[in-house]
């Protein structure tokens, strides 16, 4: 656990969340500042700092980390009409918590811009 993470803290319960899932690897939790009407961030347990951080051996975490989207998708009543996936990565990417993270869209139609 990174102490100054704000996603660690809401791995180990000091900060409150919205928590829609929970597992031995991952959490997830409705974003605090929603881009649409289904926003769920996907947070691995383990402190990694980003997508460029991850490791050969992390390659089965990662695999899981998007089955786990597509779950919460079928679990939010967004998968039959669509959804978006987002990984941002480090400070050009958009990447504003540095702890790999995956960002749930869904629920109205979203527009075709990415950026």
């Amino acid at each position: 656990m990174n102490e100054e993470c704000v996603f660690c803290r809401i791995v180990a319960g000091e900060l409150h969340s919205d928590m829609v899932y929970q597992d031995k690897d991952f959490v997830a939790f409705r974003d605090i500042s929603p881009q649409a009407p289904k926003h769920v961030l996907v947070v691995p347990r383990a402190h990694i700092k980003s997508l460029a951080d991850l490791t050969e051996a992390q390659e089965g975490l990662a695999g899981r980390l998007l089955f786990l989207a597509k779950k919460l998708a079928e679990k939010e009543g967004i998968s039959a009409n669509g959804y978006r996936v987002v990984i941002n990565c480090g400070s050009d990417g958009g990447q504003v918590v540095p702890h790999l993270h995956l960002h749930l869209l869904g629920g109205r139609k979203l527009s075709g811009r990415l950026g």
